[in-house]
């Protein structure tokens, strides 16, 4: 725990921590579909998949060139090359068939000889290399055994892997279903469009809503609810139904921050205040076996405490692995400055110079600059047990848009 007074909490919870309890307190959905096999990229294995077929399902030749019996060839050379009669169907003894990358290596054959190595005259055929048994052949199941396991539950299926599927003759396939997720964008001063001195435009709400479509859920985009305790607990119990709740705005200690104490009311809140920079002022709760995460008001806070927490949940309560985020080696152009014991997430943006990669800090750093995340290409992660970074250090950006 962390003393940060001047943020209006007396303590905050370390970033891992808070992750740690919130998906402690919940278990996947439990809840499976049977989706095509051309719909199934991105989504959960609810069960696993064993081959039932060889792949290939036959010997198959791996070069162009002539199917024969490997005695045939035995001291085969360029001044005394075999000599093999061209023949179709099943290759017998002295008999060569011509095959070609893919094709079925017939019955009788066992190697096949590479075409440059060849020669045909009439009907016959030379060869001046031997081949030993199996050579340039294929053989049945070579890539994936009847029987084999391919996959465990909880795997997140890929592109490769739905080649893979179907070369084994899977059609469709048993997946979790997408999570559900209630976005409820919170704030008496929100408005949609044109606002008046006083008045912000909701945008918080639209954000997390489409990162849960990108990051494989389904979201249901609230309309804004005032700063009332009747109103704020009525949308909260309306969207228990859902996988996870999220609020945006009204989860710090001010007089209008209002939603943790109607989740406590409700519920149990687990985290109050986060160590990490820019988003102190975030709670994780539990409503009747229904997960809360009440995200801060200010956009970057906002954006950064969706990543770190409700995206995590999406996919626990699926049931599937976090995946990384994909990241970039960079030169720090400036010094980014952390305050010990918080986990600080610092804009960046990246150019090439001279060859290399240079992240440069993003000059508007406050939690309120929506801009400081859109425009930039990343985000350096300072851990908690260090004080920063220095100009010229080599770090590791965070791509935080990559999908899933």
């Amino acid at each position: 725990m962390t003393d940060v007074s001047e943020s209006g909490f007396k303590e905050v919870t370390r970033v891992a921590d808070a992750r740690e309890r919130l998906l402690g307190a919940v278990e996947p959905h439990g809840r499976t579909e049977r989706v095509p096999l051309q719909t199934a990229d991105g989504r959960v294995l609810a069960e696993p998949v064993v081959s039932d077929r060889n792949v290939p399902h036959y010997a198959r030749a791996a070069m162009d060139g002539w199917a024969v019996r490997a005695e045939d060839t035995f001291g085969a050379g360029d001044r005394s090359p075999a000599v093999l009669r061209e023949s179709e169907g099943r290759v017998g003894s002295n008999e060569a068939v011509r095959v070609h990358t893919g094709s079925e290596v017939p019955e009788g054959a066992d190697a096949v000889v590479m075409v440059e190595q060849t020669e045909r005259f009439g009907d016959e055929v030379e060869v001046f290399d031997a081949v030993a048994g199996g050579e340039n052949v294929a053989p049945a199941g070579e890539d994936v055994d009847e029987g084999q396991a391919l996959y465990e539950a909880g795997h997140r299926i890929r592109p490769s892997d739905l080649g893979l599927l179907k070369s084994v003759g899977v059609r469709e396939v048993s997946v979790a279903e997408r999570p559900t997720v209630g976005v409820v964008p919170t704030g008496e001063e929100l408005v949609e469009f044109d606002p008046e001195p006083g008045e912000v435009i909701e945008t918080n709400g639209l954000t997390v809503s489409r990162y849960v479509q990108r990051w494989g859920g389904r979201a249901e985009y609230r309309n804004v609810v005032t700063d009332d305790e009747s109103a704020l607990r009525a949308a909260i119990e309306r969207d228990l139904t859902k996988d996870v709740v999220v609020t945006t705005g009204g989860s710090s200690v001010g007089e209008r921050d209002l939603i943790p104490e109607v989740v406590e009311e409700l519920g149990e809140v687990l985290v109050h205040g986060v160590a990490l920079k820019p988003g102190h002022p975030c709670a994780l709760g539990v409503v009747r076996d229904t997960p809360v995460v009440m995200l801060p008001g200010y956009p970057v806070a906002c954006i950064v405490n969706a990543v770190q927490f409700l995206r995590p949940l999406m996919k626990h309560r699926e049931g599937g692995a976090l995946p990384p985020h994909p990241t970039r080696q960079a030169t720090l152009s400036r010094k980014i400055a952390s305050e010990p014991g918080i986990r600080t997430f610092a804009r960046v943006t990246l150019e090439s110079e001279d060859g290399k990669t240079v992240a440069t800090p993003t000059r508007a750093s406050g939690s309120g600059v929506l801009s400081s995340v859109a425009l930039a290409d990343g985000w350096v992660v300072v851990p908690e047990g260090l004080e920063g970074y220095d100009e010229g250090a080599t770090v590791a950006v965070e791509d935080w848009e990559y999908q899933p």
